[in-house]
C-alpha cells in the first residue's frame, strides 16, 4: 500500500513546499510562514482544479447528454415499470450507446479523493513530527508552527490539547465548507438543470440527494480534518462555485430558467441594436409560445 501512496504523499508535500518557497520571494524567506504556508495549500487546489479542468467539461457533457436522454429514459421506464431489473438493464444499454454516465456529476469530487487522502496524511504527519514525501527537516518544523487565525493548520476539532482558538476556526470552515457545497449544488437545480417531471427523474432525484448528502457528510467529518485540509476543501468549493456560475451564466444547458434568461437577454439586445441602426422604433406585439414570430412592425421616429 505505500508503495501506492508514496509517490502521492510526495507530490502533494513537494506541490506544497514548493509554493512555500516561492511565495518566500514574495513576502520574505523567514517572515510569514504562517501565511506562506496557508497561501500554499490555497496554491494546490488552483493546481489541481486547472488540471480538472477536461474533467469538468466532461461532466457538463455527459449531464446535457443525461437532459437530451430524458424522453428515451421516460419511454423505458414507461415500458418496463414491473421489471425493475430489464429497466436497469435497458437504461445501461442507453447510457453506454450515448457514452453518457449517469454520476458524471461526481467525477471531480471522486478525481479530488486521492489527493484529499494525501493531504490529510501529509497535515497529519506534520502535527506527530512524521515527515512525508520532501516536507520534512526544516520545512517540517516551519509547518509544525504555521496557524490559520490562531489554530495549528494540523489540529483538528478533536485533537488533544485544542485550544478554543482551534476549535473556533475549525468550526467556522466546516460550517463554510458545508455551506458553500450546499449553495454549489442548488445554484445547479435551480438555475443550470431543465424543467422536469421530479417523479420519475433519475437525474433530478440523484441532484437531490446530493443537496443534502454532501453537505451533511461535511458536516459531520469535518470535525476528523485538520485546519489545512478544511481550507484546501473549502477553496476547492469556492472555485467550483465560480466556475459552475461562469458556465451556468455564459452557456446554459438548453431548456435550463438561465437558458431562458440569456435567450431574453440576447433578444433584447438585438432588438435593441436594430432599432438603433435603422433610427426606428421597434413595435410588436409579445411572441406566443410555439407560434412563429411575425417580422417586426417599424414607425418612423419623428
Amino acid at each position: 500500500m505505500s508503495t501506492i501512496l508514496n509517490p502521492l504523499y510526495f507530490a502533494v508535500s513537494w506541490v506544497i513546499v514548493t509554493f512555500h518557497s516561492l511565495l518566500g520571494y514574495v513576502v520574505g524567506k523567514d517572515q510569514h510562514e504562517s501565511i506562506k504556508w496557508s497561501l500554499a495549500i490555497i496554491g494546490l487546489v488552483i493546481l489541481i482544479r486547472i488540471i480538472l479542468i477536461p474533467l469538468f467539461v466532461k461532466q457538463i457533457k455527459s449531464q446535457r447528454a443525461l437532459t437530451a436522454l430524458q424522453p428515451h429514459m421516460k419511454e423505458i421506464q414507461k415500458k418496463y415499470k414491473d421489471d425493475r431489473q430489464k429497466q436497469s438493464e435497458e437504461m445501461m444499454k442507453l447510457y453506454k450507446e450515448h457514452k453518457t454516465n449517469p454520476l458524471a456529476s461526481c467525477f471531480p469530487i471522486l478525481a479530488q479523493a486521492p489527493i484529499f487522502f494525501a493531504l490529510f496524511t501529509v497535515l497529519n504527519g506534520i502535527a506527530h513530527n512524521h515527515p512525508h514525501g520532501v516536507l520534512k527537516g526544516a520545512h517540517l518544523i516551519s509547518a509544525q508552527s504555521a496557524k490559520f487565525f490562531g489554530a495549528d493548520l494540523s489540529s483538528t476539532f478533536l485533537s488533544t490539547g485544542t485550544n478554543t482558538q482551534t476549535k473556533l476556526v475549525t468550526v467556522a470552515l466546516i460550517v463554510f465548507m458545508s455551506a458553500t457545497t450546499f449553495t454549489t449544488q442548488r445554484q445547479l437545480m435551480v438555475k443550470g438543470m431543465p424543467k422536469m417531471d421530479s417523479s420519475n427523474n433519475m437525474m433530478l432525484q440523484q441532484q437531490k440527494i446530493m443537496l443534502y448528502v454532501f453537505p451533511l457528510i461535511f458536516a459531520v467529518s469535518g470535525v476528523n480534518f485538520p485546519v489545512g485540509v478544511l481550507i484546501y476543501w473549502s477553496t476547492t468549493n469556492l472555485w467550483t462555485l465560480g466556475q459552475q456560475f461562469y458556465v451556468i451564466k455564459r452557456n446554459p444547458t438548453p431548456g435550463s430558467p438561465a437558458y431562458e434568461e440569456l435567450q431574453k437577454k440576447r433578444a433584447a439586445k438585438g432588438e435593441l441594436a436594430a432599432g438603433d441602426a435603422s433610427g426606428t422604433t421597434q413595435v410588436e406585439e409579445p411572441p406566443v409560445v410555439g407560434q412563429r414570430k411575425q417580422p417586426n412592425k417599424k414607425k418612423k421616429k419623428k
